[in-house]
């Protein structure tokens, strides 16, 4: 397994994820650890989800503000607040300069010394996780952190303009890639997810107690992967050391 830094050094952590619950299924047992452990998060969903969900009954807007409900709903579920929309539509999300701004201007913002996003990269094996709103989403998010966010002289009308001074993120973990160096053990904080998938009802709901079942097998496989003793539970990511 990679050497990721300690939870102990880090005050603040964004989470960039393409819609809501996205972070959910991929990493809420691990953010419940990281606030208990006092870590601010901030969540960033680039879209509202507006193209989610099973009722024909409701317009797409409805959908996309059902859905900021929800995932304000599972943040809270996992010690999480903050939770910030770009409001991009759910499908078409492309890794552009205007995203990349975005992106670069939140983390100016929240000044995060860990990153959390999604794979850029497809992985054939699990093709679910690669969705291309989440390759797209990866892929400006690791251009936000490098080069955009720390250069003073990327997007010069951040400084100018919003007084958004430069800020270098230490790391960055992507979920949901053919690579996994880094396991999570979230054995104890793994009914915390289960809340969190659950708050997001017009996607979960449907699947009744299968969600708890399969996202179970999902996190044994991971923790198998990992050497751990059977029972345990984990969450799987790629670190890369951006500092």
């Amino acid at each position: 397994m990679t050497s990721a830094l300690d939870d102990s050094e880090i005050r603040r952590a964004l989470v960039v994820m393409a819609h809501p619950d996205d972070v959910d299924f991929g990493s809420a047992g691990t953010v419940a650890q990281w606030t208990d452990r006092g870590v601010e998060v901030v969540y960033l969903m680039v879209t509202d989800g507006d193209a989610g969900g099973f009722d024909d009954g409701i317009t797409r807007a409805e959908m996309a503000e059902l859905r900021r409900d929800e995932q304000r709903a599972a943040a809270k579920c996992v010690g999480v607040e903050d939770v910030r929309f770009l409001g991009y539509p759910d499908g078409r999300v492309e890794a552009t300069l205007g995203l990349r701004r975005d992106i670069a201007r939140v983390i100016r913002q929240v000044r995060p010394d860990r990153v959390l996003t999604s794979s850029a990269e497809r992985d054939y094996r699990r093709i679910h996780p690669s969705h291309p709103d989440h390759r797209a989403v990866g892929s400006a998010t690791l251009d936000a952190v490098y080069p955009d966010a720390r250069n003073p002289y990327a997007f010069p009308e951040l400084l100018a303009d919003e007084g958004l001074e430069a800020w270098t993120v230490r790391e960055v973990w992507a979920s949901g890639g053919p690579l996994s160096d880094h396991y999570v053990d979230v054995t104890g904080t793994f009914t915390h997810k289960i809340a969190a998938l659950k708050a997001h009802a017009s996607q979960t709901a449907r699947m009744g107690e299968e969600l708890e079942t399969m996202v179970r097998g999902w996190l044994a496989a991971n923790a198998s992967a990992a050497g751990l003793p059977e029972g345990r539970l984990a969450e799987a990511f790629q670190v890369i050391d951006t500092a």
